[in-house]
C-alpha cells in the first residue's frame, strides 16, 4: 500500500480513523514483523530520552546541576505521556474535517474525537500493527522533543515553571505542528508537499527554535560566559550520546512504520550520516582549535543524527554522506563561533544543534530525495522542492517563535520563570530538590 511515497509516521493514521485519502483501499491486517518491530522501535525513541538525553545533557552541566537535568527529563516523560493520552494524540492526529486542498481549522490542529485515547482498543489497527503501538510510538517523539529544550536554559529555570512550560508549549506547539506535517490530506504542510520522515520540523527545529527563544527570555547563567563553566563529567556524555546514535534507528528506520526495505534504507542512511558528521565536526573542529575534544565529537553525533532525520526515508547513501558531512561542520560553527559572536547562552546547544542540524536537514531533504541524485522521493523539480522545504522551515521557526515566547513572558508574569541569584550559584539540585548528585 502507497500513501504519499515515504511521507513519515503521519500517514499511516489513514489506515486507522476516517478522513484520510488512500491511494488504494485496502483493510488493514495485522503483520507480527510489522508489530515485533514497532514495538522495539518504540522502546528504543524512549530509550533515547532516558537514560540517552539525561545522560547526555547531564554530563554537559556542573556537578551541582547534574540531578536537575536528569529529573526535567524524568518528569517530562511522565507529563507528556499522560498529556498525550488525555488530548495530546487526539490534538495531533485526528483528521476530523479535512479535507486535499481546503484550508480550515483542522488544517492546523486536530479535534478531541480521540482525546482520553477513545476507541483505541487491542483490535484497532494502524498500518498493519495496533494501534496502540502507534500511540505509543507518536508518545516518544512527543517526549523528547520538549524534553530537548531543556538543555537551552539549564541551570537557571525554576522545575515548577518548566512543568508549566512544558505542559502549554506541547499543547499550543507541538501538537499543532505535528498535526500540520503528518496528519495527512488536508494538513496545512502536508498539504504543501513537506517531506519530513521522521521529525526534523516536528521535532528538532520545533525544539531548538523554542530553545533559543527560552535562553534570550531567561537571560545568560551569573557568570557567564567570564567564569569557566565546563562539564562536570564527559564520560556521562559521550555514553548519552551512544544511547542517542542507537536510539535513534528506532526513531528514523520506525518511522517507515513496518518491517521493510525503508526501514532498512533508513537505517543505513542513518548510520552514514551520523558517522559523517561527528568526522565533520572532529575534522573541523582539530583545524580550528588544534585538538579534537570529545565533547566535539559527541556534539556531531547528535548533529549527524537530526539533520538525516527529516530525510532518512527518501534519500540514498551518497546524500546521507553529503547531509552528514554539511550538518557536522555547520553546527560546529553555530555552536562556537556564531554563539560567542552573538552572545546568547544556549547553554548546552540545543539550538545550535538541534535548531540548525534540523534546518540543514529538512532543507537538503529537498535536494537528496530526487531520484537524479540517488534519493527514493517523488522529488522531480529539485529548486521546487527546495523552496516546499524552505516554506515549511519559515513557517515553523515563525509559529514557534512567536508562541514560545508569548507563553514564556506569561509564565514570567504570573510565577517567574528564573531562580534566584543564591539558588543558581548553590545549584539546582539543591535548591530545587534538596539532593546532591555527588555526596562526598
Amino acid at each position: 500500500m502507497t500513501l504519499r511515497k515515504i511521507a513519515g509516521p503521519g500517514a499511516l493514521l489513514s489506515l486507522a480513523m476516517p478522513g484520510l485519502a488512500l491511494a488504494e483501499e485496502t483493510v488493514p491486517t495485522l503483520n507480527a514483523g510489522d508489530t515485533a518491530w514497532m514495538l522495539t522501535a518504540t522502546a528504543l525513541v524512549l530509550f533515547m530520552t532516558i537514560p540517552g538525553l539525561a545522560l547526555f545533557y547531564g554530563g554537559m552541566v556542573r556537578s551541582k546541576n547534574v540531578l536537575s537535568v536528569m529529573m526535567q527529563c524524568f518528569a517530562i516523560t511522565g507529563l507528556m505521556s499522560i498529556l498525550w493520552m488525555v488530548y495530546g494524540y487526539s490534538l495531533a492526529f485526528d483528521t476530523t474535517g479535512m479535507e486535499k486542498g481546503v484550508l480550515n481549522l483542522n488544517s492546523f490542529i486536530g479535534g478531541l474525537s480521540k482525546a482520553f485515547l477513545a476507541g483505541v482498543t487491542p483490535e484497532s489497527l494502524t498500518a498493519a500493527f495496533p494501534e496502540a503501538v502507534f500511540v505509543t510510538f507518536q508518545m516518544t517523539f512527543a517526549i523528547i522533543t520538549p524534553a530537548l529544550i531543556v538543555g537551552a536554559f539549564a541551570e537557571r529555570m525554576k522545575f515548577s515553571a518548566m512543568l508549566i512550560f512544558m505542559a502549554v508549549w506541547f499543547t499550543l506547539v507541538y501538537a499543532p505542528i505535528a498535526h500540520m506535517v503528518w496528519s495527512g490530506d488536508g494538513a496545512l504542510m502536508w498539504d504543501w508537499g513537506v517531506l519530513d520522515f521522521a521529525g526534523g520540523t516536528v521535532v528538532h527545529i520545533n525544539a531548538g527554535i523554542a530553545g533559543l527563544v527560552a535562553c534570550l527570555v531567561l537571560g545568560k547563567r551569573k557568570g557567564y560566559p567570564t567564569t569557566p563553566m565546563a562539564p562536570h563529567n564527559l564520560g556521562y556524555t559521550l555514553i548519552g550520546a551512544a544511547m542517542l546514535w542507537i536510539g535513534w534507528f528506532g526513531f528514523n528506520a520506525g518511522s517507515a512504520a513496518a518491517a521493510n526495505g525503508t526501514a532498512g534504507m533508513a537505517m543505513l542512511v542513518t548510520q552514514i550520516a551520523t558517522a559523517a558528521a561527528a568526522l565533520g565536526w572532529m575534522f573541523a573542529e582539530w583545524i580550528g582549535h588544534g585538538k579534537p575534544s570529545a565533547l566535539g565529537i559527541a556534539s556531531g553525533v547528535v548533529a549527524g543524527l537530526v539533520a538525516i532525520t527529516p530525510a532518512a526515508g527518501t534519500v540514498g547513501p551518497m546524500g546521507a554522506l553529503v547531509i552528514g558531512l554539511v550538518s557536522g561542520v555547520v553546527c560546529y560553527f553555530c555552536a562556537t563561533s556564531l554563539k560567542r559572536k552573538l552572545g546568547y547562552d544556549d547553554s548546552l546547544d540545543a539550538f545550535g544543534v538541534h535548531g540548525v542540524g534540523g534546518i540543514v536537514g529538512a532543507i537538503l531533504t529537498g535536494v537528496f530525495a530526487a531520484p537524479a541524485l540517488g534519493g527514493f522521493g517523488e522529488v522531480q523539480d529539485i529548486g521546487m522542492q527546495v523552496w516546499v522545504q524552505a516554506k515549511g522551515v519559515i513557517f515553523t521557526v515563525v509559529y514557534t517563535a512567536i508562541v514560545t515566547f508569548v507563553i514564556l513572558k506569561v509564565i514570567d508574569v504570573v510565577m517567574g520563570l528564573r531562580v534566584n541569584e543564591e539558588e543558581e550559584s548553590v545549584g539546582l539540585d539543591l535548591a530545587q530538590h534538596n539532593e546532591r548528585g555527588y555526596n562526598l
